[in-house]
């Protein structure tokens, strides 16, 4: 027997037991007990406290003797375990005890009976019925903090992206998924519609706004406070409730603790620690998530993303055609130019709402008349827009307004003639401005083409320099 097979058979006990599977530090546990390691060294090996090792090693050892019927521990696990291994081929995850009838001390084993198959509830003992009281102590309490999440009243179609963030966090178990955005795109909206749909799936779940510019020791305080609530005994850190349950943890208001006036995703002075610890989220192991809404990345995510990292990101952009739900809601007429008005106005929940407005107070309603103007009216829009501009460097607001004056897409190079900025600057203020989701790359052929958000063009256009 090996420690494969036995962590193997114990997942599936574990499972059958008490409905979770085992999780990374259960896994580091059993492994290390195997290779005869204290805690001290598991922890260390894990990077968590001593205490935290013990305290899960506790729980696990409980839940395998009520299994087992045995009094398992770490001084006799390794001996018990290859004691049932002599009995028993434990082999391809498909032991199952009968009638409780192994016992691990090697007493009257001439009556063991241990049966093989590959789903173990297809022979438990029928007229021994599980204990379901013991399974309910064994299953974790699940624990929810809400009141920072913005109510919902009008949730429209986003069938597509709740899919692709359903996929990122259930199945491919990411660690950290940023979605960012314009203002009012519906970046809180598309969060609390996805934790609907899968608060089945997570033990703890804990909604944080910034917007009040939480130091991260503030709010790390915070979120232990919460998550105490969930243990007799509270975990030391934030990363040890990670560990040990599947939390799922929404920042939203990301933007308000990095800086105005220079390049997207820099942190105001005393929020720079906020980077190592979405890092260290990001690269450790664990089964939680944290998600980040935005109107920026932070800059670490453009590092630390790639194809075989925990890391995800979401731009979140119109609403297509899913935009119809608003306008009927307004009651427009002229059904059959709906899309050209939300194309007109990128699908933007709130700007489709604004000018179904103006549309209604001054045109009755009309669509074809309004469009019939020929122009975007953007009205009640630009403070939105205003908020974006007043967070650029002096080099993105260079780019915007030469971009905001040419009629088609751009290219570096000749930017770099026209505007006499360097070569470091162009480039750091276009992934910048993609950092906020103002510009976006078409790629063509052998070279890129970069265009500027058409509403955001309309807003400069019809305001200046």
């Amino acid at each position: 027997m090996n420690i494969q097979e036995v962590l193997q058979w114990t997942d599936e006990q574990v499972f059958a037991k008490t409905g979770k599977h085992l999780d990374s530090l259960q896994k580091a546990i059993l492994e290390g007990t195997w290779q005869r390691q204290k805690y001290g060294e598991i922890a260390e090996n894990y990077n968590c406290s001593h205490d935290h090792v013990k305290k899960q090693a506790w729980k696990l050892w409980k839940v395998l003797s009520d299994i087992l019927e045995e009094d398992i521990k770490q001084s006799n696990f390794r001996s018990l375990f290859e004691t049932l291994g002599s009995y028993s081929n434990i082999t391809n995850n498909c032991v199952n005890i009968v009638n409780n009838s192994v016992n691990l001390n090697g007493k009257n084993s001439q009556s063991s009976e241990i049966t093989q198959h590959q789903n173990p509830d297809l022979h438990k003992d029928r007229s021994h019925p599980p204990n379901n009281n013991n399974s309910n102590l064994n299953q974790p309490k699940k624990y929810s903090d809400l009141t920072e999440a913005p109510e919902i009243l009008s949730f429209y179609d986003r069938t597509s992206e709740l899919s692709t963030l359903k996929q990122w966090i259930l199945e491919e178990q990411m660690r950290l998924i940023t979605i960012y955005g314009l203002s009012e795109i519906g970046k809180s909206a598309i969060a609390v519609q996805l934790i609907k749909e899968i608060q089945q799936e997570f033990d703890i779940i804990i909604w944080r706004s910034l917007s009040h510019k939480p130091l991260l020791s503030e709010l790390k305080t915070n979120l232990i406070q919460c998550l105490s609530q969930t243990e007799d005994s509270p975990l030391p850190t934030v990363f040890d409730y990670f560990r040990s349950y599947r939390c799922l943890l929404v920042f939203d208001d990301l933007q308000s603790i990095l800086c105005s006036g220079q390049l997207a995703g820099q942190y105001l002075p005393d929020y720079e620690d906020y980077g190592l610890f979405f890092k260290q989220i990001a690269t450790s192991c664990h089964p939680s998530c944290l998600i980040l809404l935005s109107w920026e990345k932070p800059r670490e995510i453009d590092t630390l993303e790639g194809r075989n990292s925990c890391i995800r990101t979401l731009h979140l952009q119109g609403l297509g055609e899913g935009g119809k739900a608003i306008l009927q809601e307004k009651e427009l007429l002229d059904e059959e130019q709906w899309l050209e008005l939300i194309e007109l106005y990128q699908g933007h929940p709130v700007a489709l709402k604004l000018i179904a407005n103006t549309i209604n107070n001054l045109f009755n309603g009309s669509v074809s008349k309004f469009l019939n103007g020929k122009t975007v009216f953007l009205g009640d829009l630009e403070p939105l827009f205003q908020s974006h501009w007043q967070r650029l460097s002096v080099v993105e607001k260079q780019i915007i307004i030469e971009m905001a004056n040419q009629s088609e897409e751009v290219e570096i190079e000749p930017m770099i003639l026209r505007l006499k900025l360097s070569w470091d600057e162009i480039i750091n203020g276009i992934q910048s401005l993609q950092r906020r989701g103002l510009v976006e790359k078409r790629k063509e052929s052998n070279h890129s083409k970069f265009f500027l958000n058409p509403l955001f063009k309309t807003y400069k256009s019809k305001k200046g320099v």
